[in-house]
């Protein structure tokens, strides 16, 4: 059974409005990244998941598959949920979540995700993470830390700068080289687990955190993490990202 692809996609944005329907080289946001969900191999299925009919109307005239969703969702894997009951996936489906605002999702990466957590019939989760590359980052709240057992399963996710070592001394002395990873923010998840996941009651630790990838660790789901193949590029936040992100595709002719 192969895995689908699922992008969700919401019009509403604080820092910027609208911006899955910004365009970019003439095309909309989510189109970008709709084309890079195309591109990855060994998909069955690509469909974008939103609630608001501007965004639908936009995705369907440049011929994506679009699902639409109710707005009371309060997390992305909600929304996911209701997507895999609608489209009758089987309980062993994988079900791969590319955010409308990452146009530079490596394929690789995506492809990885699914294959991951294939080969690991254990896990109802799985996600990428890459090495730290500073002690700014380690100690750096906006950047979520994931610490793995010798499996590669998920010990924990923090904005606290995990592990602590205790014997470092000053923080610029810390050593942050071959242990220290920074989560990515891309998932590829069981069926069976998101249709149960939409029923658990939010944890401590993930409202503490603001983690939600906490709540499957706090109910024993276990979460794969393995090494992103490819580092992504920035994703779509501010308006500066949206230029950065043109500049970038514009180098590399993706167009």
């Amino acid at each position: 059974m192969k895995p689908v692809l699922v992008i969700p996609t919401r019009y509403a944005s604080t820092r910027l409005p609208a911006k899955a329907l910004r365009r970019i080289h003439g095309k909309p946001l989510v189109q970008h990244v709709y084309e890079r969900a195309l591109a990855a191999p060994g998909f069955e299925q690509v469909l974008i998941a939103t609630d608001d009919e501007r965004i639908q109307v936009v995705c369907e005239g440049f011929g994506a598959e679009v699902c639409m969703t109710a707005v009371s969702h309060e997390s992305g894997s909600d929304r996911l949920a209701e997507v895999v009951r609608r489209q009758g996936w089987a309980d062993e489906r994988i079900v791969v979540n590319l955010q409308g605002d990452e146009p530079l999702t490596p394929v690789a990466n995506l492809c990885q995700l699914a294959v991951n957590l294939d080969r690991h019939p254990e896990a109802m989760i799985a996600t990428l993470a890459t090495p730290l590359q500073s002690t700014h980052e380690l100690a750096d709240p906006n950047v979520v830390k994931v610490v793995r057992d010798h499996q590669g399963m998920a010990l924990y996710f923090s904005r606290a700068p995990i592990p602590f070592q205790r014997d470092a001394g000053r923080a610029d002395s810390l050593d942050v080289s071959g242990y220290a990873l920074r989560h990515l923010g891309m998932y590829a998840y069981r069926a069976a687990f998101l249709k149960a996941f939409s029923g658990l009651k939010p944890c401590v630790l993930e409202q503490l955190e603001k983690l939600e990838q906490l709540r499957a660790l706090y109910y024993s789901y276990p979460v794969h993490v393995a090494i992103a193949r490819e580092i992504p590029g920035p994703g779509v936040d501010t308006e500066a990202d949206l230029q950065q992100v043109a500049a970038l595709l514009a180098a590399s002719a993706e167009l």
